[in-house]
């Protein structure tokens, strides 16, 4: 048997994606849109209070094209959390005019693909807390994907040894760092907690950073020949004010 990767694990995620209802939106009284919109904003702020407390954090954009209308990404301490929060926001006003489109359970996590030898305690480590524990940006721009590493035939990434996992994920690694301060990537684990085994989430501030740096990793060969990816969303960051035009009828 191959020896597994040993994982860091930090932040629970949950990728709530919801279509809405516009038709029924609009057949509602103008009193009640706007106390829906103000529930649904007060929401936001209590997940806020939380990025600023540094006990987890949160993501709201909208989605450009036909999978979705908005996403909303949560960050927290425990999965229990983030039932609690999803369960909130089903019994706000707003919900009862979103249609849930997609979602994705999955927690932040680190491998020893790339880590040095070290007897220190990792979760000690300031670098490695940054990365299970992110502040995430207010980036103009987000992209989210699930992804597999392939098992087929000669393919199989699982079959490999971990000295050539580790010199694959190495080379990997330096496309992604090539792309640093143009795009946050957020890398979450979710083998056993969804269909896929991993989520990436981009942040940027030019939408077309996306495009290059996963076209560009598609050369690489874990991505040429183990990876194989789901549906990605792209969308625009959602202010308070965006959010009431956005909502606007």
């Amino acid at each position: 048997m191959n020896e597994a990767a040993i994982t860091l694990d930090g932040w629970y995620v949950l990728h709530d994606f919801r279509s809405i209802d516009w038709a029924s939106w609009k057949l509602v009284s103008a009193k009640e849109r706007e106390e829906a919109v103000n529930e649904f904003i007060a929401y936001l702020e209590k997940l806020n209070e939380a990025d600023v407390a540094k006990t987890g954090a949160h993501a709201f954009y909208s989605i450009v094209g036909q999978k979705a209308d908005f996403m909303l990404m949560t960050l927290r301490e425990t999965m229990d959390e983030l039932q609690e929060l999803e369960a909130e926001f089903n019994k706000l006003a707003i919900a009862d005019f979103t249609i849930p489109a997609y979602s994705y359970v999955s927690v932040v996590e680190l491998s020893n693909y790339l880590a040095g030898e070290s007897n220190e305690d990792p979760y000690q480590n300031p670098h490695v807390r940054a990365r299970l524990y992110p502040e995430l940006p207010r980036s103009q721009y987000v992209c989210f994907y699930p992804m597999d590493k392939r098992r087929q035939g000669n393919d199989n990434w699982y079959m490999l040894s971990m000295d050539d996992r580790k010199s694959l994920m190495r080379s990997h690694g330096m496309i992604g760092r090539g792309y640093a301060g143009k795009v946050k990537q957020i890398i979450t684990g979710s083998v056993g907690f969804d269909d896929h085994e991993w989520g990436v989430t981009l942040f940027a501030d030019d939408v077309l950073q996306f495009k290059k740096l996963v076209y560009e990793m598609r050369f690489d060969e874990v991505s040429a020949r183990y990876g194989e990816f789901g549906a990605f969303f792209v969308g625009n960051l959602l202010t308070q004010e965006k959010l009431e035009k956005f909502l606007a009828v």
